[in-house]
C-alpha cells in the first residue's frame, strides 16, 4: 500500500515500531571527478523508532546512523570520507533524523525533519515513495537529496560530488 494519496488507504495501526537495522538500508548515489564517475555507497542504521499515531500527520521518525559505516567498496575512499576531512567519525560518530511534520497533502507523502551529521543540523525533506503493512511490520520507502555543504562538509569541491541522493528502505516490527 502506498501512503501518498487518498486518505482512505489503509495506515499501519497506531503504535511504536522499532526499526530493524539488519533488514533495513540506507543508499547514496552521488558523483566524483567533476561529475564524471558515479559514487555508490550504503550507512548502516544504529538504531531507530517509528511512532505511528492516531491522527497519521501526528507520528514521528528518529533514527540514528553509524557515521563510520560509510561505505562505497572503496577501501581508500571510504577510509578518506570517515576522515577529518569529511565526516570526522572520531568526533562525530552518528549521523541522525529526527521528523517534525508528516505532509500527505503533495502527490507523494513527506517527511520534513531535521538531519545532524558533523554536529550540524539542517532541514531535510524525505519523501516517502511507499508504505507497507503487514500484521506488526511496517516497511516504508524513501529519498532525500542532501547537500554535504549545508553541513560544513566541503573538502574536495568539484573533486567530490555536493549532492547526494539518499535512498532508504526502511523496516520496523512492533
Amino acid at each position: 500500500m502506498a501512503i501518498a494519496g487518498t486518505a482512505e488507504q489503509s495506515l499501519p495501526a497506531a503504535g511504536t515500531y522499532e526499526i530493524d537495522p539488519v533488514a533495513s538500508t540506507v543508499r547514496f548515489d552521488t558523483r566524483a571527478v567533476f561529475g564524471l564517475l558515479p559514487v555508490r555507497g550504503t550507512f548502516t542504521i544504529s538504531h531507530g523508532r517509528i511512532v505511528v499515531a492516531e491522527s497519521p500527520e501526528g507520528s514521528s521518525v528518529d533514527v540514528t546512523m553509524n557515521a563510520s559505516s560509510f561505505e562505497s567498496g572503496n577501501q581508500q575512499r571510504d577510509d578518506h570520507v570517515r576522515s577529518s576531512d569529511y565526516l570526522d567519525v572520531a568526533r562525530h560518530p552518528e549521523i541522525g533524523f529526527r521528523s517534525q511534520s508528516l505532509d500527505r497533502s503533495a502527490q507523494d507523502a513527506s517527511l520534513q525533519g531535521e538531519l545532524t551529521v558533523c554536529g550540524v543540523t539542517q532541514p531535510v525533506l524525505v519523501t516517502i515513495t511507499s508504505v507497507t503493512c503487514e500484521d506488526k511490520r511496517i516497511t516504508a520507502g524513501g529519498t532525500a537529496t542532501i547537500d554535504r555543504f549545508a553541513f560544513g562538509v566541503t573538502k574536495a569541491k568539484g573533486m567530490t560530488g555536493r549532492r547526494l541522493k539518499i535512498t532508504l528502505e526502511v523496516v520496523a516490527n512492533r
